[in-house]
């Protein structure tokens, strides 16, 4: 009995470190893997965003279409902090989320028109969107494309069922309307460690700084 006894508390001490290791690669092991993939989404993004002045500067021109795994624009919070900044990759699949917030593809594109949906993980991966529920009304996004910034103000939250697909909607609730407004939409997981329902932060459009100087 003492024997059995030994080698059971024996593997409930080797189950529960196996346990512990796993907890800490979702936590810190899956957050390098991110932070990886942000260096060269922040790479390719430097790279066709020339300081101004710069000999050939292109910025004046319209983007092309972007290819899905492909950097997006960088997203700043100033309420979580100076040092939140992400690069936003196309698609919203698993493997896109899993190299920071994902652009829906269909949806708007920064600044115009319709409604620009982003979608993060709260838990591993970095967790890019962990925070977002601490946003209020009025708090600002900033979305840096390669052709402006973008600064849009938080205009709501609230949970929803994942079944609810009218938030990603060019108007939010609204399948089938037609856009007059550019929009943001924050879509993560809610409460943290689930997926039973989902966190949406909603925003609009209050203003473009041009790459060129130019302001509207």
């Amino acid at each position: 009995m003492r024997a059995a006894l030994r080698v059971l508390g024996d593997l409930s001490v080797t189950a529960g470190l196996v346990v512990l290791l796993f907890c800490a690669y979702l936590l810190w092991g899956t957050g390098s893997y991110t932070a990886a993939q942000q260096a060269l989404l922040r790479r390719e993004l430097a790279e066709e965003i020339p300081p101004v002045g710069a000999a050939g500067d292109r910025r004046g021109e319209p983007p092309g279409p972007i290819r899905l795994g492909g950097a997006v624009a960088m997203l700043s919070i100033p309420r979580l902090g100076d040092d939140y900044r992400y690069a936003i990759v196309e698609g919203v699949d698993q493997d896109r989320l899993r190299m920071g917030p994902g652009h829906y593809p269909g949806t708007a594109m920064p600044g115009k028109i319709g409604n620009f949906v982003l979608s993060g993980h709260r838990t591993t991966y970095a967790a890019p969107f962990n925070r977002i529920d601490e946003l209020r009304r009025g708090d600002l996004i900033l979305v840096d494309a390669r052709e402006a910034r973008y600064t849009y103000r938080v205009t709501g939250k609230r949970v929803v069922d994942p079944t609810e697909i009218g938030v990603v909607a060019p108007v939010p609730g609204r399948p089938g309307r037609e856009p007059t407004r550019a929009l943001i939409t924050l879509s993560t997981c809610h409460p943290e460690y689930s997926a039973a329902q989902r966190l949406i932060v909603s925003g609009e459009l209050e203003g473009r700084a041009d790459r060129l100087g130019r302001s509207g």
